[in-house]
């Protein structure tokens, strides 16, 4: 028995790269046969060092295209006049188009590598060189965009393809992907605890916090910050200001800058969203610039940006200069504010959607680092009492770039510790935490982030995914209900019915009175909750035992209870029973709530997606075979 899983089993379309170099390695691995914890963590030093220097690598690429167009290119073409400068990014633009004409993708993105280690196919061959090399030439030649995001994406295809090389399951493989991920954002930003949240929050979901998990990505992380200190030093991105509390009662002021740092995320992310859909032809009026060329497309966000940046060259390239020119409080006017705010956003949104490479990171942080300094400023122009209590306007820009970052990427944790990292100033954590908790629950109540999974975890098949997850929509809650659920009367004595339901082996039941109609509902945690009372029969008081001996079902059931309709989705019931933390809900008529059609468990719910999955799967099998005598009941 082998340690690693054959090919055949794995649901990619990569094959393994380097194949005699897999061969030898999986034969040594096989030989010694480690524990495989044991592996990954080696696999996650590796993963932590190759990442580390791949964003050195990025990094100094960065610097060197900026050094030819912006000092070399434009020191020659400048003597012509200040318009030369919106050559640069159309420049940049030719050559990224270039590169998408030749290569037509540059693989995939986080989400769908995230997607592939949850089950699904990978559909574009992973290029990580190719995408380093087009956010190189993009954000060097002025784009409007990050270094993060390339960054991270850079760790996870180190450690998608070392998966893919190694053959190990899928499991393992999103540890991996996390691993590189949060090596990925603890490399570019020098902050690896904030990269440690980033792949635990995002890329392994919120329930993934295992104790093994985390060693791996902290592992990761720290190998890979640790290598780009060495390359590129052990300076944060930004040298921020030391954080002064004038007075407690600033924090309604920073609510206040949660509430529009959320309005910010929700206008930068629809946004680029309008944008892409632009650039690919899907806005009335605008139906013609789809049926440009792909690769034009770079060339005509170039020349936006570069005419834009002759008037407003803050808003070429990353941005950092000039966020970190607002965190030291250097002047900037609050007409320049709010127009760098609105035009950052325009370019950063024509950038992504006209095919330029790089993250949202850095662009959403010049937006909450604009946008906090003009709330300071606006606050202290309309109350100047309540100004002179107030902190400076780079003490609102530090905050409002961790909760304009937070409401964008949905990521309030990673945001506030990258700040904490950033600052090293525990005295701005309880202001950091209000504004991103408020403006990340602002945004979700606006827009609310679905997870098409989340039901499909509630019921233990958080392995399915994409198209699978359809079926809850399909199946309905009468497919999935008991028709003959365990029925108990309301005036039965709670030891009945604690025998009764050992009896019938049955974990909840319904509770009726006299003439059968629903009253409520009983689960055997509510029955055994009581019976620890009666455990101890003897030594509670004489009036505490009277009532024990008297107490009926409908004493101790639920009767504020949720149902479900059988003409409904199960995927709509789910979300019911989600509401409460429910395991059962009683399935009435529509016109009658008390009228019992059934109940439906999660159990049974599971049971029911796996048993229709398994149908049409034999279904598909036996469309190709020949014709056999076995019937599948529809």
């Amino acid at each position: 028995m082998t340690l690693l899983p054959p090919t055949e089993l794995r649901k990619v379309t990569e094959t393994p790269a380097f194949p005699s170099v897999t061969t030898r390695l999986a034969h040594l691995i096989n030989r010694f046969q480690p524990s495989i914890e044991t592996i990954v963590l080696l696999l996650a030093v590796l993963i932590g060092s190759g990442t580390g220097m791949g964003i050195v690598t990025f990094h100094y690429l960065i610097q060197l295209i900026h050094d030819l167009m912006l000092e070399n290119f434009m020191g020659t073409i400048g003597v012509w006049g200040a318009w030369t400068l919106a050559c640069v990014p159309t420049v940049g633009g030719l050559i990224v188009g270039l590169m998408r004409w030749r290569t037509q993708d540059f693989g995939p993105g986080l989400s769908s590598l995230i997607a592939a280690s949850q089950g699904k196919e990978i559909r574009q061959p992973l290029r990580p060189v190719t995408k380093m090399l087009a956010a190189s030439v993009s954000l060097g030649s002025g784009a409007s965009l990050g270094p993060e995001g390339p960054s991270v994406e850079i760790g996870a295809n180190f450690g998608m393809l070392l998966s893919l090389v190694l053959q190990v399951s899928q499991e393992q493989q999103r540890l991996l992907l996390s691993a590189g991920a949060a090596a990925g954002l603890a490399a570019g930003f020098n902050a690896p605890i904030a990269g440690v949240f980033f792949a635990l929050e995002v890329v392994m979901g919120a329930t993934s916090f295992a104790t093994s998990a985390v060693s791996v990505v902290l592992l990761a992380a720290v190998v890979a910050a640790l290598i780009a200190q060495i390359g590129l030093g052990a300076q944060p991105a930004f040298a921020l200001p030391v954080y002064q509390v004038r007075s407690p009662l600033e924090l309604p002021i920073y609510l206040g800058l949660g509430l529009g740092a959320s309005l910010v995320s929700l206008t930068y992310t629809e946004s680029m969203r309008l944008a892409k859909a632009c650039f690919a032809g899907r806005i009335p009026m605008l139906g013609f610039i789809g049926k440009i060329p792909k690769p034009i497309h770079p060339i005509i966000g170039g020349v936006i940006v570069g005419i834009v940046a002759i008037y407003f060259p803050q808003i070429l390239g990353i941005g950092y200069g000039t966020v970190q020119a607002m965190l030291q409080d250097v002047e900037f006017s609050l007409p320049l504010l709010l127009i760098l705010l609105v035009i950052k956003l325009l370019m950063t949104a024509i950038s992504a959607g006209s095919g330029f490479v790089g993250g949202v990171f850095a662009p959403a942080m010049f937006l909450g680092a604009s946008f906090g300094s003009a709330y300071a400023k606006i606050v202290a122009a309309i109350a100047p009492t309540i100004g002179a209590q107030m902190a400076a306007p780079p003490a609102y820009a530090m905050v409002g770039m961790a909760a304009v970052l937070a409401a964008s990427v949905r990521a309030p944790l990673t945001s506030i510790i990258m700040l904490f990292e950033l600052t090293r100033d525990y005295r701005i954590v309880l202001p950091l935490m209000a504004a991103v908790g408020l403006s990340v629950w602002l945004i979700e109540q606006i827009k609310p982030n679905f997870n098409s999974n989340s039901n499909l975890q509630q019921i233990g098949l958080s392995e399915l995914k994409d198209e699978k997850t359809d079926m809850l929509q399909e199946i309905l809650v009468e497919d999935a209900m008991l028709t003959c659920p365990k029925k108990l009367t309301a005036k039965l004595g709670v030891l009945e019915a604690a025998k009764e339901m050992l009896r019938d082996r049955c974990s909840s039941a319904l509770v009726i009175d006299e003439v059968e109609q629903l009253v409520g509902i009983i689960s055997l945690e509510d029955i055994n909750r009581n019976l620890r009372l009666w455990q101890n029969y003897q030594n509670l008081p004489t009036e505490i035992q009277s009532n024990l001996s008297s107490q009926t079902l409908l004493d101790i059931c639920t009767t504020e209870i949720l149902y479900a309709w059988r003409d409904e989705p199960l995927s709509e019931a789910l979300d019911r029973m989600a509401l409460r933390g429910l395991h059962q809900l009683p399935v009435v008529a529509r016109d009658n709530h008390e009228r019992i059609l059934g109940l439906l468990e999660r159990e049974q719910i599971a049971l029911t997606c796996n048993l229709t999955l398994t149908s049409k799967a034999l279904r598909q099998c036996l469309a190709v075979l020949p014709t056999t005598d076995v019937v599948i009941s529809h």
